[in-house]
């Protein structure tokens, strides 16, 4: 679990100590702040960890992380990476599980792999992390393994394209078991006869994985499965298939954390980082997703979401309140980025406030 976050002179931040992280984690604040940006810097770092030393990967850290960088990122050179204003070293360090990795870049660095500092105290990480933009991806599937498999092309970063590899996951590995774990709670019997016993990690056929994917297949009254001979998509309700190009947007957003969770991708110590949760979801829908999110977390899995939602605000409110679980929150106000806790109050923030304006419009008209 990623216990702290700094970041020094990194895209639009110039400078946030994010302290005491949670199962949950919020980031709130307008457009252009580095939201996004802020995502993106753990998600490289992270990932870095979970390849460095995995299988027979040659590549060190440094190699690992530059390629992260360049293909996430994909500045045109380093001083992009770093904030126009200033001067000083990029500078990125995360305490996981309590050990230290970091690294730092100047603008004297011509290439993301001429780091001027890296420190890594962190053991390998054996789980799978992930990162769920705001736009989907299930449309774009083919189109983004070609882009970065066979054309090696920027425009779709890492972001997308490791999503597509997860996804990928499933389209040839993912077991059939739909129908019985629908039906029952049951599963491990029959999982420990199938001969890809091997794909199943710790966490993937608990109690609580299951659950939120039979709710997750509530809220959009299907599933998604891939076609091997059509090497395509397919949303399927009441055993009628649909393609990907006439299904809602929110349908395929939450298809893919559900299939994520059940091809055994996503595992206990897992880290999600979600870009916009509330991106093509009505209210209810964000309600019962963040309902989901708190049930994984409180079965070992990590989030960080990036939000302009009063509801995803609120709803994590009374989660932390409810369960009482520390919800830290990190917000950008006047310039500066402020930390606060969803079990302690409702932060002060434009988001909260534009809605307070708004009612008292409406109150006074």
């Amino acid at each position: 679990m990623i216990n702290r976050v700094e970041l020094k002179n990194f895209g639009p931040i110039e400078q946030l100590d994010w302290q005491n992280l949670s199962k949950i984690n919020l980031i709130i604040g307008n457009n252009g702040c580095g939201k996004s940006f802020l995502l993106k810097a753990l998600y490289c770092s992270v990932r870095t960890l979970e390849e460095y030393k995995r299988g027979d990967n040659p590549y060190d850290e440094r190699e690992i992380l530059a390629d992260k960088l360049y293909w996430t990122f994909q500045p045109e050179k380093i001083s992009h990476l770093m904030r126009g204003t200033s001067n000083s070293d990029l500078v990125c360090s995360l305490l996981i599980d309590e050990k230290k990795f970091s690294y730092s870049l100047d603008k004297d660095s011509t290439k993301t792999k001429n780091f001027k500092s890296l420190d890594n105290q962190v053991s390998p990480r054996i789980e799978n992390s992930i990162f769920l933009p705001a736009k989907e991806v299930l449309s774009l599937y083919n189109l983004i393994l070609r882009s970065r498999q066979l054309d090696i092309l920027l425009g779709f970063d890492n972001t997308y394209f490791e999503l597509a590899l997860a996804l990928q996951v499933a389209a040839k590995q993912m077991v059939k078991v739909q129908e019985d774990y629908w039906n029952d709670d049951d599963m491990a019997p029959q999982l420990n006869s199938l001969s890809t016993q091997k794909l199943l990690v710790k966490g993937h056929n608990s109690s609580d994985f299951n659950k939120s994917r039979k709710d997750l297949e509530i809220m959009i009254g299907g599933r998604v499965e891939f076609d091997d001979a059509s090497k395509r998509w397919y949303f399927i309700k009441n055993e009628q298939r649909f393609p990907m190009g006439v299904t809602a947007e929110g349908i395929k957003k939450i298809a893919i954390l559900d299939t994520l969770l059940g091809n055994g991708y996503l595992s206990e110590k897992s880290i999600i980082f979600i870009d916009e949760p509330e991106s093509n979801l009505h209210p209810q829908a964000i309600s019962q997703l963040l309902d989901i999110i708190a049930i994984l977390a409180n079965h070992g899995i990590q989030f960080f979401l990036a939000s302009h939602s009063y509801f995803v605000i609120k709803k994590l409110f009374l989660i932390a309140q409810e369960q009482k679980m520390s919800i830290p929150v990190l917000s950008y106000q006047n310039d500066e980025w402020v930390q606060s806790d969803l079990l302690d109050d409702m932060p002060d923030n434009p988001i909260i406030d534009e809605s307070i304006r708004l009612y008292k419009q409406e109150i006074g008209l």
